[in-house]
């Protein structure tokens, strides 16, 4: 399983160590809406040009040594949106993986979609089921793309499997850990994020990630999702490098000069 291999970034990074690209980085694709707008175009094609934005992205993570890239394609808020734009959503995956599900079946690229299936249609819902499956054999790159999720959702369905478990005499609540806790949410197959990216100006999380990215980078990065490619991934991967990791620890020669 993907999430038993070792992250090379955990634990405080060595001092005078060359700085590790980060295993997994993590994309709010936001800006479509603005993108099209800006334009004097229909928010449709903000979201179709944000899908060839993703072609690229994917392209682009593993000549950069990137294993695992998760990518925010629709929340748990987005259906409060209006409907004619929560159709064009909704359709996305469908275009992207009817483009591209060849290439990546073909360049070894597993895909997982993570995120409730209620509300999806069933053509929806056979389209993901079919790319999983697809690719599921493949282990040189993870991509997985949350769609229908939300971090709050996700940490609240992960305590609910875990009552189950208590209810059915399968677990106690004494064995609750952290680490456990870790394993019934959606990522359990993935190890932490390194990075979490988000392009177009806006400085939040919205929802994404909310346990997973405890010691999580952030870069915020002042270009609209559609515009993004290669380069905008590599200046966030230079900022990333230049930023020193403690993970909640104390580096011996801070504690020195401090006193």
């Amino acid at each position: 399983m993907a999430a038993q291999e070792k992250h090379p970034s955990a634990g405080a990074p060595q001092k005078g160590a060359e700085a590790p690209a980060p295993l997994h980085v993590a994309v709010v694709m936001d800006g479509n809406g603005r993108w099209a707008k800006q334009r004097g175009l229909p928010r449709s094609l903000g979201h179709r040009a944000g899908v060839e934005a993703l072609k690229r992205t994917v392209e682009a993570a593993p000549k950069l040594n990137i294993r695992w890239l998760t990518v925010f394609g629709f929340s748990t808020e987005n259906w409060s949106r209006p409907a004619t734009e929560v159709a064009e959503l909704m359709a996305l995956p469908k275009r992207y993986f009817e483009s591209d599900i060849v290439r990546l079946e073909r360049e070894g690229v597993r895909v997982r979609v993570i995120g409730r299936r209620q509300g999806l249609s069933k053509e929806l819902v056979k389209i993901i089921d079919d790319a999983q499956a697809r690719t599921a054999h493949n282990d040189r790159f993870f991509l997985n793309v949350a769609f229908n999720y939300g971090g709050q959702a996700d940490i609240a369905d992960a305590a609910r499997r875990f009552a189950e478990d208590v209810a059915a005499g399968r677990a106690e609540p004494s064995d609750l850990t952290e680490a456990r806790f870790q394993g019934y949410l959606a990522t359990a197959d993935s190890p932490p994020p390194d990075l979490i990216i988000r392009p177009s100006g806006e400085q939040r999380l919205s929802n994404f990630l909310l346990w997973e990215a405890a010691y999580a980078e952030l870069v915020f990065q002042d270009v609209l999702w559609p515009d993004y490619g290669e380069e905008h991934l590599k200046a966030a991967l230079q900022a990333f490098a230049a930023r020193d990791r403690r993970y909640g620890a104390v580096v011996a020669d801070d504690v020195l000069a401090a006193g």
